[in-house]
């Protein structure tokens, strides 16, 4: 399904959902952080998702990375909460999203890399790789904040 992503355009659409979806920095033994090629928007993205009636935040996350990548991981800590009303996702069916999203970092305990039907493409990527990806501003702002190795998580 396609996606937009609005953050602060005046021209956004309205929001006629609110979904808690949680994210996670996954990182491999060399440091490097999982990223995704997105099938609906064409851009890299963190692993993650809504989260389901039966989730907890951290039991979303660690679904969602399974689900998206083939891995899995455990939850080692949190990067941050992002909650920003002027950040909103418009979907193909009609869904106008304001999300309200928990990123957790992890690391692998299993399983292996998997493209399922949300990705074209999954890498390990080194920091300095990062710039020259195609990625919306709120990925990065969570990745960021994970590199930024904050003595607290982001609220926001």
């Amino acid at each position: 399904m396609a996606r937009t992503e609005y953050d602060h355009d005046p021209n956004a659409p309205e929001p006629n959902s609110l979904v808690v979806a949680a994210s996670a920095v996954v990182t491999d033994s060399e440091g490097r952080i999982l990223v995704q090629r997105r099938r609906g928007n064409d851009l890299w993205a963190l692993p993650g998702g809504g989260m389901d009636m039966g989730d907890s935040l951290p039991g979303a996350a660690v679904r969602e990375v399974r689900e998206e990548t083939g891995l899995e991981v455990e939850i080692t800590g949190l990067v941050g909460t992002y909650t920003d009303p002027r950040h909103v996702i418009a979907y193909s069916d009609g869904e106008v999203r304001r999300q309200f999203n928990v990123c957790f970092t992890a690391r692998i305990v299993g399983g292996s890399l998997t493209i399922s039907e949300e990705s074209t493409e999954l890498r390990f990527v080194e920091p300095d790789e990062l710039p020259a990806l195609a990625m919306h501003h709120t990925q990065r702002l969570r990745i960021q904040h994970y590199l930024e190795h904050r003595p607290s998580p982001y609220l926001g």
